[in-house]
């Protein structure tokens, strides 16, 4: 019965959009690490993309109608922090997903990068000529871009325009 349990309630958490993104499921971003059961219910573990997130408190209240809508109840939701939600859990559906929407989805940690040896993050422009700055419209597939601004509608994201066809479109940044 708990191995049943477990899979009903991931394939349910799998069709819970993010409330910032809908076009993405909690699961496809990587927010949901885990389900477990216990003898009073399900805890389901999520890890929210940053620290500051405001949508986590929205997750957390989603995931947890959706498993009670789905008769898989009671359950609670405990957020894991560490380690710290990165881009590399970004599902290949869910960058598909976010392209698909108009969001250009974030390149993949380099080993140096996962591996917590490089800088972490960086909010500052690119250097012309570093490698893998080109971020690709997620419209026509030019690498002819530009960024208007390090924000765009959430912290997560940076605004671009691409040149050839003149669209602009957010980048999720890779962390």
């Amino acid at each position: 019965m708990t191995a049943s349990r477990i899979d009903a309630a991931w394939a349910v958490l799998r069709a819970v959009p993010d409330p910032e993104v809908p076009a993405v499921s909690v699961c496809d971003l990587g927010i949901v690490r885990e389900v477990i059961e216990h003898d009073e219910g399900l805890e389901v573990v999520l890890t929210p993309t940053y620290s500051g997130c405001p949508a986590t408190e929205a997750i957390e209240r989603d995931v947890l109608a959706a498993i009670e809508a789905a008769g898989l109840g009671p359950a609670r939701a405990t957020l894991r922090r560490a380690p710290a939600w990165t881009s590399d859990w970004i599902t290949d559906e869910g960058r598909a997903r976010l392209k698909a929407y108009g969001i250009a989805p974030p390149a993949h940690l380099s080993a140096q990068q996962a591996a917590g040896t490089a800088v972490p993050i960086r909010l500052f422009g690119r250097l012309a000529g570093e490698p893998g700055a080109a971020i690709a419209c997620p419209r026509c597939g030019s690498e002819r871009t530009e960024r208007l601004s390090a924000f765009g509608s959430t912290a997560c994201k940076a605004l671009y325009r691409c040149i050839a066809c003149r669209e602009p479109f957010e980048h999720f940044k890779p962390i």
